[in-house]
């Protein structure tokens, strides 16, 4: 039977490559992301898509509305919005200081708070027994990123997990945190990283190669089957052994 997927950042990157492969099995999906026209371009078939801002609460009101009328119930909600917040637009700052305040709010909420937001909006539209989230973490969130903020609010997603696993559980929903390594094609760079870099980052794993964004998609997608209707407040890291399991 189809079931109904709700997919944050589904323009690109991870989140189309979830999309897509959730659409071969023949679910109906809702692709969510601030850019309508890289929502429409993503190659999903049959996706219906919903342009907003999922850091501003009157747009995840919409987003609620628009799943009420178009699905009902969510089956599976997956949150791959967020990134780089130092990709986002710069505001100009005499003081240091507010300069360190705006990268972190705009981590924080690019990253963090749209994944709360969009969760506690739908929670009571998410299938019982059998709903499953999902959220995007990173390694960052065990090692840093450089400046803190991303990695900062990448691992506030899993204290939120554990406590809405324990909260959805007895509903029979499941709550789970992907953390990724490098994945090369995604947007989160920005553009190429320099060779040393990327041949740094792939020394570090096991495999011997970066990630992809198959590799993350297939694993939230079997995190999403009746196979792993046990498994619930964990991290699982998808890294090629770059990071180990804490």
């Amino acid at each position: 039977m189809a079931r109904n997927i709700v997919i944050s950042g589904g323009g690109t990157g991870t989140g189309r490559a979830a999309a897509r492969v959730f659409a071969a099995d023949g679910d109906r999906v809702l692709l969510l992301g601030r850019r309508g026209g890289v929502l429409e371009e993503a190659g999903v078939p049959g996706a219906l898509t919903y342009a907003v801002d999922l850091g501003d609460p009157a747009g995840v009101r919409g987003v609620a509305r628009f799943v009420a009328e178009e699905l009902g119930t969510v089956d599976v909600l997956v949150h791959s919005a967020g990134g780089n917040g130092g990709r986002e637009p710069e505001r100009p700052a005499e003081d240091p200081l507010d300069a360190v305040a705006h990268t972190w709010s705009v981590n924080f909420r690019i990253n963090t708070l749209t994944a709360v937001l969009l969760t506690e909006a739908l929670k009571e539209r998410l299938a019982e027994p059998g709903g499953r989230v999902l959220f995007l973490s990173s390694i960052a969130a065990y090692r840093g990123s450089g400046t803190g903020a991303y990695a900062v609010a990448k691992a506030a997603l899993h204290p939120y997990a554990h406590d809405l696993a324990r909260q959805l559980g007895p509903r029979g929903i499941t709550v789970n945190v992907v953390a990724p390594g490098y994945v090369e094609d995604t947007e989160f760079f920005g553009g190429a990283i320099e060779e040393a870099r990327r041949e740094r980052l792939i020394a570090e794993t096991s495999t011997g190669r970066a990630g992809t964004p198959g590799d993350v998609a297939t694993t939230l997608h079997w995190l999403a089957s009746p196979g792993a209707g046990h498994i619930t407040s964990q991290i699982i890291q998808v890294n090629g052994g770059a990071e180990r399991g804490h």
